[in-house]
């Protein structure tokens, strides 16, 4: 009951949403609780519904999600594919496993990336500008991101567990709001997921300065 109040209560206090998440978790994460991201894009879209309701626009809302999975043998995390693939029966799902890309349902727009690095995504922008024969002159921060792989800026970056950031997104997230939670992933709670939006908002965007 206690629990149920508090989480209430936390609700009530956002009114402010970021557009795009970015969880990152490791391979060991997805072992341990598989059903985990159908779980939190589920939350992602009743937090969404219920600040719309509450601020009476639909502007203001989570329009996208990224799972990034760490792990140095994304063939381990076969296993798990159907579990992360029933996202696609809620919102659009798009799977990135090594060289492949796979896309399912519709609505908002979830993105998982196993194994992904942003270093190496960068590198293979950069010899991919080479293949095109762009020019040196021609190439800016404009032209970088249109060869990414993921070309879009998170406003969160949550790292669940205590562990260190990885790369992924390492050019994109250079502006985002970092939020690390002690709480591992198998036991991360909606109420842990309210207090990093209750406490997002709360934070001045200073873009770096």
């Amino acid at each position: 009951m206690i629990y149920w109040i508090y989480e209430q209560m936390l609700r009530r206090r956002i009114s402010v949403l970021p557009a795009h998440i970015c969880f990152m978790i490791s391979g060991r994460d997805m072992a341990d609780a598989p059903e985990k991201l159908l779980l939190v894009t589920g939350w992602c879209a009743e937090i969404s519904t219920d600040v719309a309701k509450r601020t009476g626009s639909d502007v203001n809302t989570i329009k996208s999600l990224t799972f990034h999975i760490s792990t140095p043998q994304p063939e381990e995390m076969e296993q798990y594919l159907p579990s992360i693939r029933s996202i696609g029966t809620i919102a659009r799902l798009e799977l990135h496993v090594n060289d492949t890309e796979e896309v399912s349902g519709s609505g908002c727009e979830v993105v998982v990336a196993i194994g992904k690095s942003g270093r190496e995504e960068i590198t293979a922008a950069i010899r991919k500008m080479a293949q095109d024969n762009v020019s040196p002159g021609q190439i800016d921060e404009r032209m970088l991101e249109s060869y990414l792989t993921f070309k879009y800026s998170p406003d969160i970056v949550v790292k669940s567990g205590g562990d260190h950031l990885t790369d992924f997104l390492i050019w994109q997230a250079v502006y985002a709001e970092l939020f690390f939670s002690d709480v591992n992933w198998k036991y991360f709670r909606k109420v842990d997921f309210l207090r990093i939006l209750r406490d997002y908002q709360s934070r001045i965007r200073r873009f770096g300065k």
